[in-house]
């Protein structure tokens, strides 16, 4: 039993031992097997960059590079060249293994990409060809740019300056081209530099009387013109050159501006959107490429407007292109394409100087206006001053949707010298109730069309009312006068010796005052009847002669009413020509039948 127990023990010993072998072996195999883990995901990871499959060489050397598995798999070479450049970095020497073999990939899907491209590109050359639609498709494409600015720069510059050079080329001779025709199908009457405000109305060049064209630009005359700038017509297709020839239409120099203008801010949000998404710029990069493609279309126009506009005389047309430049600038702004921001600058450079010189020749034109230079005055409004009426609200409402201090300034200096000019007509006349009627002929037809074409609220239209108002009331006393000068001298001077308390002295005027009564009971109806002939007769608008009569009426009636008052007072209350007085209740109804119906 000992030697049983003992070897027992014994076998025991042994076991155990065994057990604390295995759990080493066990740890060491299992570190084995993770090393040899972390080599294989390791180097299966570096086998599968550098291996080249076989799918990929022969999609890259036998698929049409419009094919999608070549875009796919020339993806899956680009991300192996890059990962094969990282490894030879790390000197890792399998890389010369496989570097020949993806050369020559690399040097195929060059050579086919750039072929692809430069197919593409020479076809915008062809004649009417619509480059829009290359562009559109080498769009799908962009990423064969991408990779040949990753490994073949030399290929990437010279698409890119093929794409330049042919591109360049076609906007440059479609514009100018373009511009030749638009500017051929302008009205053949237009302002020069005799169209001067205060230039003197002769047969030949007659504004305001039937033109000699069916249409005809006028100088001075807003008319329909200020729709190019409404949003109907701004963003409207641009102008057929040869279609409006057949039609036999004409336009103004704005509506050709409008269309030459959109067509180049058209291709050029176009222009840009390409070339940042195609070439992958940005920013200075981005606009440098841009002015390289665009320069000389933009030279272009930039001759083109300084011709035209040296010559230009017409502050009408150059006021609304200046508007359509701001426009299309804030148009482009939305479109987040800051391509042509310098160009409109230049443009709204040239512009305002201009506008500002037509108008000072036009300020210069009526300040220098001689009234006895004018021929037969009458008392109808002046030529001169329905130029400036319509001239002015045709600024005004160009004005109100974006305005601007510096062309209300200067119209403020016209005005002036409008009502400079309107008040030494009026003392060619000798009387002055012809000045009276003259002033008030000429303001109220300029406050009818500056009303009638801009808001009430303008300046100018607030000024003329005011200078409106005045010559009314005077002409107003002027018309009274004759008549009944005697009943109103009377009761001014009545009126004063009441407010300083000396209404005794009424004592002594008991004779005149019967005169007055007697007098105005048996002439009143004849006196006033004269009066609204005369008023009709002597204002050209029936709306403002049938006011003045109001006018008058009523201060009439005031005035008689005032008269009726100090006969109250003691010193003439026992008047017995007081009898004779008209009640006012029924000289109010009298006067009522005399008041016009216009």
């Amino acid at each position: 039993m000992e030697q049983m127990l003992g070897s027992f023990q014994s076998s025991l010993s042994s076991l155990s031992w065994e057990i604390r072998a295995l759990q080493g072996q066990a740890g060491a195999m299992n570190l084995r097997l993770r090393n040899r883990r972390q080599v294989r995901e390791r180097l299966g990871g570096l086998l599968d960059e550098l291996v080249v499959p076989p799918e990929m060489i022969s999609v890259i050397l036998e698929s049409p590079v419009t094919s999608p598995e070549f875009l796919a798999q020339l993806r899956a070479l680009d991300a192996q060249l890059g990962a094969v450049k990282a490894q030879a970095f790390r000197d890792t020497l399998a890389c010369a293994d496989v570097q020949h073999v993806l050369d020559r990939l690399r040097i195929k899907a060059v050579t086919k990409i750039r072929e692809f491209v430069l197919q593409k590109i020479y076809s915008f050359r062809k004649p009417m060809t619509n480059y829009q639609i290359p562009q559109n498709s080498l769009l799908k494409y962009k990423f064969f740019y991408q990779f040949l600015l990753g490994h073949e720069r030399a290929a990437a510059q010279e698409l890119r300056e093929q794409y330049v050079d042919t591109m360049s080329r076609i906007h440059f001779s479609y514009f100018k081209s373009y511009t030749g025709r638009l500017m051929k199908i302008q009205y053949e009457e237009v302002a020069d530099k005799d169209d001067l405000m205060g230039v003197e109305d002769t047969a030949r060049k007659g504004f305001f009387s039937k033109p000699s064209l069916r249409s005809r630009n006028t100088v001075f005359t807003l008319g329909n013109r200020g729709a190019v700038i409404g949003p109907a017509e701004l963003e409207a297709p641009i102008i057929v050159p040869h279609a409006a020839q057949r039609g036999e239409q004409r336009y103004p120099f704005e509506s050709l501006f409008r269309s030459q203008h959109y067509a180049l801010l058209d291709t050029s949000c176009r222009e840009f959107s390409f070339l940042t998404e195609f070439f992958l710029v940005a920013g200075a990069a981005a606009q440098e490429l841009f002015n390289s493609v665009m320069g000389k279309t933009l030279g272009m126009f930039q001759k083109h407007m300084e011709s035209y506009v040296s010559d230009c005389y017409d502050a009408i047309a150059v006021f609304l292109c200046i508007h359509l430049a701001l426009r299309f600038r804030s148009l482009m702004a939305k479109r987040n394409v800051p391509a042509v921001d310098g160009y409109w600058g230049w443009l709204l450079e040239l512009l305002w100087p201009r506008f500002e010189l037509i108008l000072e020749l036009h300020i210069q034109s009526v300040q220098g206006t001689d009234p006895q230079r004018l021929g037969g005055l009458d008392t109808r409004p002046h030529y001169i001053t329905r130029r400036y009426a319509e001239f002015s609200s045709a600024i005004v409402s160009i004005n109100q949707t974006l305005p601007s201090e510096r062309s209300d300034a200067l119209l403020a200096r016209l005005q002036l010298e409008v009502e400079n000019l309107v008040l030494r007509a009026a003392a060619e006349f000798p009387s002055r109730r012809e000045q009276l009627i003259f002033l008030i002929n000429n303001y109220d037809m300029m406050l009818a069309v500056l009303m009638e074409r801009a808001v009430e609220e303008s300046k100018e239209a607030e000024g003329f009312q005011q200078l409106l108002s005045a010559r009314t009331q005077e002409f107003v006393e002027e018309l009274l006068a004759p008549p009944f000068g005697g009943l109103v001298g009377f009761v001014r001077e009545a009126e004063a010796l009441l407010e300083r308390g000396e209404g005794e002295k009424l004592r002594g005027h008991e004779a005149r005052v019967t005169q007055l009564i007697r007098g105005f009971s048996g002439s009143w109806k004849s006196a006033v009847e004269t009066l609204s002939q005369d008023v009709m007769r002597s204002f050209s608008n029936f709306r403002i002669g049938t006011g003045i009569i109001q006018a008058a009426l009523t201060q009439l009636i005031q005035v008689y009413h005032r008269f009726q008052k100090i006969l109250e007072q003691p010193p003439l209350r026992a008047l017995p020509a007081r009898a004779d007085l008209i009640n006012i209740h029924h000289l109010m109804v009298e006067l009522k039948k005399h008041k016009p119906n216009f």
